[in-house]
């Protein structure tokens, strides 16, 4: 099994970028629509990408306030959809912050800090017919996520 794997830098305090991954209302703002359902077994979140993919779900496994967020996909997709390949992957963003960013191109000032994402979408298939589709389409959709927040919340 394979691991997805971006990392974003995003010129917003951490607390912020936390904001925008740890609720479905947060979530909606860059990517999909969420709902979140409350299930006997904790919180999982809903969205509807079309009628091909069907409704994807991602159970919330752990949240931990400004460095860590967990989920796993539990929702099964059609094959014709890409979507198909992301049953059973855990889906993890950590958080940090970073100094010394002065010089490289769009982050400030000597001495500021930005936030740093590590996204990995873990337990992938790679031999699956979508393992690059789905990895640039997580690129296209963090980068949505950092123009958010630095719209925002840019520090200056």
């Amino acid at each position: 099994m394979a691991t997805i794997y971006h990392q974003v830098w995003i010129n917003a305090p951490v607390a912020k970028v936390y904001d925008a991954l740890s609720t479905a209302e947060g979530i909606s703002n860059w990517w999909d629509k969420q709902t979140a359902v409350e299930t006997a077994t904790g919180q999982v979140l809903e969205h509807n990408p079309g009628p091909m993919h069907g409704v994807v779900k991602l159970k919330v496994l752990e949240l931990v306030p400004d460095k860590h967020i967990e989920w796993e996909c539990i929702s099964t997709h059609p094959k014709t959809s890409p979507g198909s390949a992301w049953t059973g992957t855990h889906i993890r963003f950590d958080l940090y912050e970073r100094g010394n960013v002065a010089g490289l191109s769009g982050f400030g000032q000597d001495g500021d800090r930005i936030s740093v994402l590590d996204f990995r979408q873990i337990g992938y298939d790679e031999h699956s017919e979508y393992f690059g589709y789905n990895n640039f389409a997580w690129g296209c959709v963090l980068q949505e996520l950092k123009k958010w927040c630095e719209s925002r919340y840019r520090r200056s």
